[in-house]
This record gives structure tokens, sequence and C-alpha cells, in this order.
């Protein structure tokens, strides 16, 4: 059975080092509202950060960097993970994020990883709005 992990309001970096340390353990992770994870900073240099990643490298040749939010949060996770050697990779399989809650998962419990929230208010922008700002169409 896949353990549930609740997205809303927890911080990128500190939800996908937990998130990589579940999966190179063996178990199937599903993150849900991953459009509502946050990342801290100030909004113009975190918006330039990404954009900068998005733009690097060549449309043909890449590195290829995603724009929809539940991708972003899994593209993150893997960079957290050895993902050039096969436990890397088969562990980035076992993850699966969604945006909102799919309705296979309504009835079930939905764990809150209290390592991921933040722990005082410091401005942040969701990767929503990260998304919506790097032409993502959400």
């Amino acid at each position: 059975m896949a353990r549930v992990i609740e997205g809303e309001g927890m911080i990128l970096g500190r939800l996908s080092s937990e998130v990589a340390q579940l999966l190179l353990a063996g178990e199937e992770v599903r993150i849900v509202n991953a459009e509502k994870v946050i990342v801290t900073g100030k909004r113009e240099q975190v918006l330039n950060r990404y954009k900068e990643k998005r733009e690097h490298g060549t449309a043909r040749k890449g590195p290829y960097f995603p724009r929809m939010p539940d991708r972003l949060v899994k593209r993150t996770v893997r960079g957290m993970l050895p993902y050039e050697q096969a436990k890397g990779r088969n562990a980035w399989r076992r993850l699966k994020c969604y945006m909102g809650v799919p309705e296979e998962f309504e009835g079930e419990e939905i764990e809150v990883l209290e390592e991921a929230q933040p722990r005082s208010v410091t401005p942040h922008v969701e990767v929503h709005e990260i998304c919506r700002w790097l032409g993502a169409k959400v």
C-alpha cells in the first residue's frame, strides 16, 4: 500500500528530501495537492531562479525542466535521488504526484510530514504560481 502525503503548505526542498528517503527505503509514495507546495524566498528571486532553470540549455538537447506543478515537484524529488544508479531510478518510479486529491484517495488517511512544514512565517511562493509564471496553463 502506498503512503499518501499532503503537499499543501509544505516546503518543497524539505518535502523532497523526506520523500526521497522513503522511496530509497522501498516505499511507494503519492503526493497530493502538489500545486500548493511552497518555495521559500522573496517572490522575484524565486521566480527568476526557476526561469533560469527553465531557459538553461536548448529545446533539442535539454536539460528539460517541467512547467506543470506535479511534474516540477516530482523533478525536485528526482534531484534528491541517486537517479543515475538503478536504485535511484527504481525509487523514482515508485513516486506519483497529483494536483488536487484524486477520487481514489478520498477515503484514505493522508499524512502530513511535520519535518516539511515551515517553522516560521517567511516570504514564499506556491508552486502553481511559479508554474503559471513559466507558462503552464494551470
